[in-house]
């Protein structure tokens, strides 16, 4: 049987530039939009031993082109993945998606070893296998869990469980002394391969806590944990307590310096405006003092005008030369009657009229 090439086993990579909700492509095959309503399930998957199966019927396996035509609602195809499960990520979730959407009618059967059997063959487990069997139920697309499931698949495990294909990833599992442990598998057209999602795995997961051992500790310490729940040593516990109060007295200098900055950048923005201000009304002041003061200033003019006016007012004014002064007939001479002498003359007019001898009336009189 060849295996699979459908693109619903792709794998679903995560994209980091996040190109979509929740790190969706356009390759995972999921609208943009879906109707409001409830994709999950309500209760978690049930454990095999808890689920009854109909042994009256024969069981009979399900070729390829069957399972990809559809069968029944009666009759799914059984489809069955194991694995260790330890930090359950998001990782496992995708790769149990893949097998979930295998073919149209899928039911999905997934297999969590024991503790016993993983800290033998792989190694020490962050959770244990309580806490990896509940959270492989809690998963959306299992159907089923099988507990303490085997580390190699026999034909007696593959019968009692009625299993159609076998999906895991395709890069070959040595292990317990086998270069491929689901060689046989292979060989017996039973294997669906899914694959991997890129950039995250349980080692992922405990390589980030080795390596932020210390920042980690500092946290739980803080957050109310003993020393030894977290098998720290005492000079240890020191250290951490004392990183603390430091990283405490950096963060509040820190606050300080950036308040300083603050307040510098507001005073200088403050100090830009008022002299920005204080340079227009400078230019507006010059301005005015130059047009008052200036050589060609209001002040001058109004000086002008004022020295015009004095003048004008202080000086006498001029007869105009046209006036008939020179051909000004004498003024008739004045007699009191009944006398022949002068009239008495103003001391102005006295030297003017000594030089005249008598003053005459009229014609009329020398007579």
């Amino acid at each position: 049987m060849e295996p699979p090439t459908s693109s619903r086993l792709n794998s679903r990579k995560r994209r980091k530039d996040g190109s979509g909700p929740n790190g969706a492509t356009e390759l995972d095959g999921i609208p943009p939009k879906m109707s409001r309503r409830s994709f999950g399930l309500k209760e978690p998957a049930p454990f095999s031993d808890e689920v009854e199966i109909d042994y009256s019927k024969p069981y009979v396996r399900v070729t390829y082109e069957e399972a990809m035509r559809g069968t029944p609602l009666d009759r799914p195809v059984r489809v069955y993945a194991d694995g260790i499960f330890d930090l359950f990520h998001s990782g496992h979730a995708r790769a149990l998606m893949q097998a979930k959407n295998l073919f149209p009618n899928t039911y999905l059967i997934v297999g969590v070893c024991s503790d016993e059997l993983t800290h033998n063959f792989k190694g020490f487990t962050v959770m244990n296998e309580n806490e990896r069997y509940d959270a492989v139920q809690h998963c959306r697309y299992v159907d089923e869990v099988v507990r303490n499931a085997p580390w190699t698949l026999t034909p007696e495990f593959l019968a009692e469980h009625r299993i159609d294909f076998v999906a895991h990833d395709d890069i070959p599992y040595s292990s317990a002394g086998s270069d491929d442990v689901y060689k046989h598998i292979k060989e017996a057209g039973m294997f669906a391969p899914t694959q991997r999602t890129e950039g995250i795995s349980t080692s992922d997961i405990i390589t980030r806590i080795v390596r932020d051992y210390d920042v980690y500790a500092r946290r739980n310490l803080q957050r109310g944990y003993t020393a030894k729940e977290l098998n720290v040593s005492f000079i240890n516990e020191k250290k951490y307590h004392l990183q603390e109060r430091v990283d405490k007295v950096k963060k509040r200098v820190k606050d300080v310096e950036e308040k300083s900055k603050e307040f510098v950048q507001k005073v200088e923005e403050k100090s830009i405006d008022l002299i920005q201000k204080w340079e227009e009304k400078s230019r507006e002041f010059i301005g005015n003092f130059l047009e008052m003061f200036g050589p060609e200033g209001a002040l001058k003019h109004m000086l002008k005008e004022g020295k015009g006016r004095m003048l004008q007012a202080i000086s006498p004014k001029q007869s105009p030369s046209s006036s008939p002064t020179h051909d000004r007939s004498p003024s008739p001479s004045f007699r009191w009657p009944f006398s022949t002498k002068t009239p008495p003359s103003s001391p102005a007019n006295r030297s003017r009229n000594e030089s005249a001898v008598t003053y005459d009336i009229s014609e009329d009189e020398e007579d």
